[in-house]
């Protein structure tokens, strides 16, 4: 996901990505303390993306 598409969105989108990646990492993190993750860079791939989307509502302003 790059950030000139995160732009584009609304503050309401980029809240409900931020939760679902956040989501996505909590699996990913459960996947990695059972030991059933076999893809272990997903795990960054979703760290910086929940960066990306942090670092865009904080621009617009909507974030708390």
């Amino acid at each position: 996901m790059k950030a000139s598409e995160l732009k584009t969105k609304s503050a309401a989108d980029l809240q409900v990505e931020l939760l679902s990646l956040t989501k996505a990492q909590f699996g990913l993190r459960m996947q990695v303390a059972t030991q059933q993750m076999t893809n272990t860079s997903e795990l960054r791939k979703v760290r910086r993306d929940i960066a990306r989307v942090k670092t865009v509502l904080k621009e617009k302003g909507a974030q708390k």
